[in-house]
């Protein structure tokens, strides 16, 4: 295959790079031993070379009447320039390295009297300069000390990092100072360059990704955004009650709060709560240019993320995957959380692998081991060698009526009548799943019987329903819940899955202004009797489109189709798996103007749902099945979402 052609012959010529490097620390017979397959911590961190230098982007959004310059803090190996050895480049282009901070410890940059970057958030440059790699740290346009207008994943947010990849291979200008004209060469790198980073962060990432830009070898997005409208609303329905405007307030540092007024009302204007798809969103949206993207792709993210939610996975994932990107992913069962702060040790271990791989040419095997990682209990872990895995067919599910009103059943077979519920704003998912073996006007629930096999749903869900609202308005939200016992852990409470410990752990080498020690964490569990598999949300205005709502006609049926979130889960023997359709879920999308009844017509109301196996794998398992006894008190879950955070967050 093309891209394995490319490695391959990139493997011969870093074999001869890594032959003058070995010579240089072995003995002549040591340097004629194979070619090693993994680089090792040869340079002193506490010597590396610390400089900044300012990169024009080419853009002026604080209309300053020059060219806006971001700032880019370098820490490279010093014995490395002294040899002339060119380095790859592993890179964070973020805007949280002076206002909010990086990591589970709020770690921000600091600097010595010259300007030089003394501590680096997190691990990488600690851990990766001694291995031959340099680490550059970015502020995005407008934050700490770049130029410029934060612009939310628009044209200044990517082009501002763009940009640097651009000046690691020699086709950007940069300044030694902010505002200076003595130029800054790159010389000191091969131009290969791996991103990486969480939240906004590999949301940056993806977008610099999807340019298509030379030089960019793979990217490493954690939680990541793919498409922003998916980030405040979902086809119509308002995720948060606030826009792209108030991130970028939050994050511009003080002297583009002064200078980008205008940028701010683009940011207003663009967006409108109605939901309604806008050009701003369309340059914002980096799926569309999934054709683009020439570097590989490591994903990490939290099939329990309520912040950058699982819709941005699946759907990123497949376009990826259409469009033949080398890939790799690894999903959890945590919120918003680091892999370093969930699986360290495996994680630092597999990253460095990965770049080795993309960044140095090693031939050490990771593009041959299985594609997927898979959290299936807490701090336990399987592999799928594809994700999905093969045999994976989308099957549809039907809800029927059942004995008493809103409590269903779900089967392979066409299902009869109506069910109605009014929404209720204040009840959501936990509160549906709690209760889904009772009658309750706020929802709808259809169950199967109790399992005699494993079911495995893995990839994305889709819920067609059909509905007649009694307003002009109406908000439904469909969920996919496994009933049954199970210690998960409990992406609810503020951790997010993870308890903070006070020992540290060192990952690379320290100097006194900047520690590889960090506080180990450990999984915070919760016994539940039911877990939330898959959600989805829509405006039932945006039946006829995802990009455009319309007012209703009471009395009126309309079809729509919610996208559920992606993931990988497996419904064990003895568990039921539910479907739940409702209207405004609690905390996880806002509530329309007005409190629709709704009546579903289940003839015309299905799931498609991706199993392993396919129909025949559901129809096994349900086969000879009795009735479960319905539950008489509320089942457990985890706490009730709490209100999200309205920013993807580079810490917890």
């Amino acid at each position: 295959m093309p891209k394995r052609m490319r490695f391959t012959i990139f493997r011969q010529l870093a074999a001869a790079a890594t032959a003058a490097l070995l010579a240089t620390f072995l003995a002549p017979a040591a340097a004629q031993a194979a070619v090693p397959r993994e680089s090792k911590p040869v340079y002193s961190y506490e010597n590396a070379i610390r400089e900044a230098v300012w990169v024009d982007t080419g853009l002026d959004l604080d209309r300053d009447g020059r060219h806006d310059r971001v700032a880019v803090d370098v820490v490279r190996p010093r014995e490395a320039a002294a040899q002339g050895r060119k380095v790859p480049v592993v890179m964070d282009a973020s805007p949280y390295y002076s206002c909010c901070g990086r990591g589970n410890e709020s770690q921000k940059k600091t600097y010595d009297a010259n300007g030089d970057v003394v501590q680096m958030p997190l691990f990488y440059d600690n851990y990766f300069v001694p291995r031959g790699y340099a680490f550059v740290g970015v502020d995005l346009a407008g934050t700490n000390r770049s130029d410029g207008c934060v612009d939310v994943g628009g044209r200044s947010d990517i082009l501002s990092a763009k940009a640097v990849v651009d000046w690691l291979n020699g086709r950007a200008k940069a300044y030694t100072t902010r505002t200076g004209t003595t130029k800054a060469q790159a010389t000191w790198t091969n131009g290969r360059t791996g991103m990486i980073g969480k939240s906004w962060d590999g949301t940056i990432a993806n977008g610099v990704a999807a340019t298509g830009v030379e030089g960019l070898k793979t990217i490493v997005p954690i939680s990541a955004i793919s498409s922003w409208y998916d980030y405040y609303f979902q086809q119509g329905a308002p995720l948060y009650d606030s826009g792209p405007d108030a991130l970028s307030d939050y994050v511009n540092s003080p002297d583009a709060r002064a200078k980008c007024a205008a940028v701010q009302q683009k940011l207003v204007d663009g967006a409108p709560r109605t939901g309604d798809w806008t050009p701003l969103w369309t340059e914002r949206d980096y799926v569309k240019d999934a054709r683009k993207v020439r570097a590989s792709v490591f994903l990490i993210h939290g099939m329990q993320d309520l912040n950058v939610r699982m819709k941005h996975v699946g759907q990123w994932w497949d376009a990826l995957a259409k469009n033949g990107v080398e890939r790799k992913i690894w999903l959890s069962q945590t919120g918003h959380v680091d892999p370093f702060d969930f699986r360290r040790a495996e994680w630092v271990e597999t990253l460095h692998r990965w770049f080795d791989h993309e960044l140095l040419g090693y031939d050490n095997g990771i593009d041959r081991e299985p594609m997927a990682d898979i959290e299936r209990h807490p701090d336990q872990w399987v592999t799928s060698k594809v994700w999905p895995p093969r045999g994976t067919d989308t099957t549809t599910l039907r809800p029927a009526q059942g004995s008493q009103a809103g409590v269903g059943t779900l089967g392979l077979r066409q299902g009869k009548g109506t069910e109605t519920f009014t929404d209720d704003p204040q009840r959501g998912e936990t509160d549906w799943a709690a209760h889904i073996d009772r009658s309750t006007p706020d929802k709808a629930g259809f169950i199967t019987k109790p399992l005699t096999r494993d079911l495995r749903l893995s990839g994305s869900s889709e819920v067609t329903v059909t509905a007649t609202p009694t307003t002009s308005t109406a908000h439904l939200s469909a969920v996919l819940v496994d009933l049954g016992p199970d210690t998960i852990r409990d992406y609810a409470v503020s951790g997010e899955g993870i308890s903070t410990l006070t020992d540290r752990t060192c990952w690379g080498l320290s100097t006194t202004g900047d520690s590889a020690c960090f506080k180990e964490t450990k999984a915070k569990t919760a016994d539940v009797d039911y877990t939330v598999v898959s959600r989805g949300w829509a405006d039932l205005g945006n039946y006829a489109s995802d990009r455009k709502g319309v007012p209703l006609t009471p009395g009126k049926a309309y079809t729509i189709t919610l996208d559920l979130a992606a993931t990988d889960h497996v419904v064990p023997a003895g568990h039921r798996l539910a479907l739940i359709v409702a209207g405004t879920d609690k905390d996880l999308i806002d509530p329309p103007s007005t409190k629709p009844t709704l009546t579903v017509d289940l003839s015309r109301t299905k799931a498609r749902v991706p199993l392993v196996g396919g129909a025949h794998a559901f129809a096994r398992a349900t086969a000879g099945s009795v009735a479960a006894t319905p539950e008489t008190r509320p089942l457990d879950g985890v706490a009730p979402p709490r209100t999200a955070q309205r920013i993807p967050e580079g810490g917890r």
